[in-house]
């Protein structure tokens, strides 16, 4: 209310209403209104009632085809997707909790009220499904962009109050898992948690060093991004997350991919696509790292892993920019960026306490599988005072040129090119066996794991794949003899995955390889995409099965020597994502079985246990498991902040305390105090004990394996000689 003019009966003044971005939206003429103050009351309220309305956004509706694109996605899934599903009553009860659950994971913005009122839908979206009708998403997405916008705003007003004071000397926590708390009862219950969030969010940021003005300010921004992103959502984009919540429960891999959103997925399916080479994904409000490609800028790197959070990007020198709560499409857009350019990310380590946050920095390059092709190195070790030269090669991705093998390159590369090639060269080394490093190899192409797994076997089927009509096919098969036939050994770990465990589960069923590490991932799963009328269709649509008729789908390869899991099991792996196809058998498929190393396999177990339980690195590694796992467990978190800072405090003394045990364990000398810890960590980086004891105890594991075989043999050798002498 702009008062142009005052006397002691009337209030004079002109009327002006902007939305929440600052755009007008009404206006009166100047000095056009005269009203008695007994009226300017009324006034108020009138106004703040055409501002609301004024600054509420206009529903998103169904586009005209939508209808028809949703019968023909549900066509397709009915006909090609290898799980059938019914769609029935008890469909739509799982379709309703999927929707919502995408739409509010966090349970930030819905209320009890809305989830009752969702409810009249429990039964009746499969016959809607049916009809082609979408209605019901784009009513539960208005309500929820409506609540979102509304409860944004009221975090913008509470902080930019400078009333408004944060106490943070006090008692309370805060629960920040959804699937420990409940649907806010009411509005003022969902400001109260609301409020809580605030204080942890600037908690946060003043344990990572920001000014509490400063900090103050980052919060605007992020919540007032927030509320433009809710803005910018259109149809295609409700009907996206409509359609997705219904593919989503056929499995996790099936989704629908409008026109715009294909584009994007064409860019990062791209193995010349510049960036920092990390597949990522959204959590609650961060953006997390599924994956981190090999070859990509950040492998070569080597800092980012799998499971860290991403709260900020810069470019350059410029100032980081908070990426909390947006779009998982903008937050790589911003990655995204020129060859040669340099990209920051702030970023909540996986294995870290949430309120410490690490700032990397990572030149963008061309993002090729080629970049990093496997490669071999030398491992020797001692077996009872018996030296050993082992190969390893470590196979980064199942990774071929199809370009210019279809062009009949003679040269073209691919994974099982180079492991031939590398090969050679280690047994012209005369090394006395291999160890093959598949640790957080994603997999790759079906035909390299194929042809790999030739390289070691004699003639057989390597892989069964099964389709959505039972058929299974064996084509998949080792062609000749095998190029190596020597000691072997496999190193898995949680993030081998699909291709890498087609491959270590053939050579664990010929009796090949003896398999070592943890649980391997559990993507057994095949997907096609398919075009539609309007985007794409991703689907699962065949199953691999191990030559045993075992599938490699939900459980995985289970190592035949255990190392403990560096990634929880319970966070990571297809066994941890929604609505996954489960583990089953087939029929085997006959081929041939070698025993030579089941009889030993106790022995090794045992020597692998003796010596981890004196090894310093393991028992670190251990120990570091522990730590994580027990820091992980805690249900809430104070909203104190001085508990919080003596928690991030002992969450880095716990470390220091740990790695100086670790080197005065092996004679080393400890680091004098945090500081000089961090930056230096003390680890010999030319030494695989210090900087790998993962790959030397499986180099261990190998010796042992062959020092226990060659023993045997010469026993054999000697009680057979009385009797060949014997007329």
């Amino acid at each position: 209310l702009l008062l142009s003019k005052k006397d002691s009966n009337y209030q004079t003044y002109c009327l002006s209403i902007v939305d929440s971005s600052g755009k007008l939206c009404l206006t009166t003429k100047e000095s056009s209104m005269r009203l008695p103050f007994r009226a300017l009351h009324t006034v108020l309220i009138l106004a703040t009632l055409i501002s609301t309305q004024a600054s509420a956004a206009l529903p998103i509706v169904p586009e005209s085809g939508q209808s028809a694109l949703y019968r023909e996605i549900i066509e397709r899934l009915d006909a090609r997707h290898y799980r059938a599903q019914s769609i029935d009553d008890k469909l739509s009860e799982r379709y309703l909790d999927q929707y919502i659950e995408m739409l509010d994971p966090g349970k930030s913005y819905f209320l009890r009220s809305d989830i009752e009122e969702f409810s009249q839908w429990k039964l009746k979206l499969d016959d809607l499904a049916k009809r082609g009708d979408v209605k019901p998403g784009f009513v539960m997405f208005n309500r929820l962009r409506d609540r979102a916008i509304d409860q944004l705003n009221q975090n913008i007003a509470l902080l930019e109050d400078a009333d408004y004071l944060i106490e943070y000397d006090t008692n309370e926590s805060v629960i920040l898992d959804p699937d420990k708390r409940v649907w806010h009862e009411s509005a003022p219950a969902a400001a109260l948690h609301w409020e809580k969030r605030i204080k942890d969010s600037m908690i946060r940021l003043v344990l990572n060093e920001k000014d509490p003005t400063e900090a103050r300010e980052l919060l605007i921004k992020r919540y007032t991004t927030q509320i433009k992103q809710y803005e910018q959502r259109d149809s295609q984009d409700v009907f996206q997350l409509y359609a997705n919540a219904l593919t989503s429960i056929y499995g996790p891999h099936s989704s629908y991919f409008t026109p715009r959103t294909n584009e994007n997925f064409q860019i990062n399916m791209s193995l010349s696509l510049e960036g920092i080479g990390a597949q990522l994904t959204t959590e609650d409000d961060y953006t997390k790292v599924i994956e981190v490609i090999p070859g990509g800028p950040a492998d070569v790197q080597g800092i980012l892993e799998a499971e860290d959070k991403i709260i900020g990007v810069g470019q350059g020198q410029d100032e980081i920019v908070d990426v909390i709560g947006w779009r998982i499409d903008e937050v790589v857009a911003l990655i995204r960026g020129a060859k040669g350019t340099t990209v920051k990310l702030e970023v909540i380590p996986a294995d870290g306490d949430n309120s410490n946050s690490t700032t990397i920095a990572i030149v963008r390059d061309k993002v090729k599988l080629e970049n990093k092709s496997a490669q071999s190195q030398i491992l020797e070790i001692e077996q009872e005072g018996k030296p050993y030269k082992l190969g390893v090669i470590d196979i980064p991705a199942f990774y071929m040129d199809f370009e210019a093998y279809r062009a009949r390159d003679p040269d073209y590369k691919s994974t099982t090119r180079d492991v031939l090639r590398l090969l050679r060269e280690l047994e012209e080394q005369q090394v006395d066996g291999i160890v093959l490093d598949l640790r957080n190899n994603g997999g790759g192409s079906l035909q390299e794991a194929t042809t790999l797994t030739d390289l070691f076997i004699d003639y057989g089927p390597v892989v069964q794949i099964r389709d959505a009509n039972g058929r299974v096919n064996r084509y998949h098969r080792a062609s000749r003899r095998a190029a190596y036939s020597g000691p072997l050994l496999v190193l898995i770990n949680r993030l081998s995955a699909s291709a890498s465990e087609i491959l270590a589960g053939a050579l664990q069923d010929y009796g090949r390889a003896l398999i070592v590490g943890s649980q391997s991932f559990g993507k057994g799963t095949v997907q096609d995409i398919t075009g539609l009328s309007s985007g794409q269709l991703k689907m699962t649509i065949s199953k691999f099965y191990r030559v045993s008729g075992d599938s490699t789908q939900h459980r995985g390869v289970l190592p035949d020597i255990a190392f403990p899991s560096a990634y929880d099991t319970e966070e990571v792996g297809e066994s941890q994502l929604d609505n996954v196809l489960p583990w089953d058998r087939i029929h085997r498929v006959p081929h041939k079985i070698d025993d030579t190393l089941t009889p030993y396999l106790d022995t090794l177990t045992d020597a692998h246990q003796q010596r981890i339980q004196q090894d310093p690195d393991f028992i670190h590694l251990f120990e570091r498991v522990d730590l994580s796992d027990s820091w992980s467990a805690d249900a809430e978190l104070s909203l104190n902040l001085s508990e919080r800072r003596a928690r991030s405090e002992a969450w880095d003394k716990a470390l220091f305390s740990l790695d100086n045990k670790r080197l005065k364990a092996k004679g080393l000398s400890p680091n004098s105090d945090t500081e000089s810890w961090k930056e230096d960590r003390n680890i010999d980086e030319d030494n695989i004990a210090e900087s790998d004891p993962i790959l030397f105890e499986a180099g261990q594991i190998l010796g042992n394996q062959i020092g226990v075989i060659s023993a045997s043999n010469r026993l054999q050798i000697v009680q057979l000689e009385p009797n060949m002498a014997t007329p």
